[in-house]
Formats: structure tokens, C-alpha cells, sequence
């Protein structure tokens, strides 16, 4: 990895021509800056709060997207799982895996990934301290596998918000792996009346740069260029022309604290 990496693409694959799009753009930018990009799309959303959201366009058509992505544009690609048989599955379509926060425990899952050799992106849950993501970091490990990172995406306050904790990411550091900033997830609203998911995507930056400050290696947008749109997480979205912005100063600020 560089020192600096970008995980970014839509929420979920919608169809097939959004991830060319996004993935062209994104990739565009981050040739730019000098940053490693990694396309991120899911291909089933699996934890959805009502059972009418809309969760793929099919399994199999949604990997081939990602794996087409990835070989267009020559960047390596990442997908969520979510049980574990499908590390095994996903694996010959992907460069690496990402693990939900809602499943950061999930020993099954996290051995399943390691097996899979593959990079294993664990998403820190929202109701878990950074000291004891040690725990899942040694999931994986113990199966030979030490591609792993750590994703900070901040801490359940209440029941509908989210808080991001500074020193999150220098305790998450301190277990020796690649710390990323999910940037997006981070403002989420969650537990909305209406079933759907909220956020304040207006505090997007000010939570990249604040990681940025306090020690990120990668950085996680999912980016949208109409947000309002999607079919997944419109109301976390980035919009894909603001991505370019942020990223520059998030630059800045590496450059000012190194």
C-alpha cells in the first residue's frame, strides 16, 4: 500500500453502467493526486432494515460488474460479506473483502476471509472499542493470512446517531495494521421511523480531514453523482464531483502533520 489509499464507488451495484462511470472518475482523480485507488461496490446488500430496500441486481451479474471494473480500469476492487460461505464464493471476482461492522465478531466469517488470501477490510462495529478489535485482527491472522486493515466508522450515541472518536484511529493503529476512515458511514443516521437510513452528508469532510490529522492511511467514500438517486444509502452519499476537493486537502493535511 501507499501511504495514502482510496476506497471508493457507490454503495451498491445498481447496474451496469454506474460503476464504469464512478470508477473512470474516481480513478481519474486519484492518478492526479498520486493516491491508490481501490473500487469498492457491493454486490448484495444483505442488512437492509426493511424487507421492500433494494439489496442487488442479482449475485453473480453484480460480481462480474465488479470484476470488469477492476480489469478496464486496472485497480484492485473490494466487496462486502456477510456469512460464511461467501468469501469462497466472492473471492475469484474480487482483489479484497470487506467485513460489515455489524459482523465484526462473526469468527466464522473472519476466518472464512482470512482462508480466502485475499486483503480483509474489517469494519470496526459501531458498539465495539478500538482495544478490542485486536480480537478481530487476530480472527484473521491465525490463518496465515496478514492482509488485514481496520476501518473506524464512528460509535452508536443513541439510538439514531453516530459519533466519531479522535483517538480512535491511534488506538486501532496500535494493533499493527492499515487504519481507513469510512468517511460516509461515519454521519449516518441509523434506526430512522421510516426504515431507511439517514445522515448529514455536510459533515463528510470535516470527518476525512479530521482522520487525515490524526493518522489515516486510507480514506472510504462511497460516492454517488446524484446521492439522492441511489437505491442504497442516498442520504450518506458523497457526490462524485466533491470527491476531487476533499481529497486535496486531505493531502494538505498529511503534508502539514508529517
Amino acid at each position: 500500500m501507499s501511504k495514502i489509499f482510496l476506497i471508493a464507488g457507490p454503495c451498491a451495484i445498481e447496474d451496469k453502467e454506474m460503476p464504469f462511470f464512478i470508477a473512470e472518475k474516481a480513478k481519474d482523480i486519484c492518478d492526479r493526486l498520486g493516491i491508490e485507488y481501490i473500487f469498492k461496490g457491493s454486490y448484495r446488500k444483505a442488512n437492509r432494515s426493511r424487507l421492500d430496500s433494494f439489496t442487488g441486481i442479482g449475485d453473480e451479474k453484480a460480481l462480474k460488474i465488479i470484476q470488469e471494473v477492476g480489469e478496464k480500469f486496472g485497480v484492485e476492487t473490494i466487496t462486502d460479506v456477510h456469512e460464511s460461505y461467501e468469501p469462497a464464493k466472492v473471492a475469484p471476482y474480487v482483489d479484497h473483502l470487506q467485513v460489515p461492522a455489524f459482523l465484526c465478531r462473526q469468527t466464522d466469517l473472519l476466518l472464512a476471509a482470512g482462508k480466502t488470501g485475499l486483503g480483509v477490510n474489517i469494519k470496526k462495529g459501531q458498539f465495539v472499542s478500538p482495544e478490542s478489535m485486536v480480537f478481530a485482527v487476530e480472527k484473521v491472522k491465525s490463518t496465515g493470512n496478514k492482509k488485514v486493515w481496520l476501518t473506524e466508522r464512528g460509535f452508536s450515541f443513541g439510538y439514531s446517531d453516530l459519533v466519531v472518536d479522535a483517538t480512535a484511529i491511534h488506538k486501532l493503529a496500535d494493533h499493527g495494521v492499515p487504519v481507513v476512515m469510512d468517511c460516509t458511514h461515519s454521519v449516518q443516521k441509523p434506526n430512522q421511523t421510516v426504515g431507511v437510513t439517514g445522515g448529514d452528508p455536510s459533515l463528510i469532510e470535516t470527518i476525512a480531514l479530521s482522520a487525515a490529522a490524526t493518522g489515516a492511511s486510507g480514506f472510504f467514500f462511497e460516492v454517488h453523482p446524484d446521492p439522492k438517486s441511489a437505491k442504497s444509502d442516498p442520504h450518506t452519499m458523497l457526490q462524485l464531483d466533491k470527491l476531487e476537493p476533499i481529497l486535496e486537502k486531505i493531502l494538505k493535511v498529511k503534508q502539514a502533520v508529517s
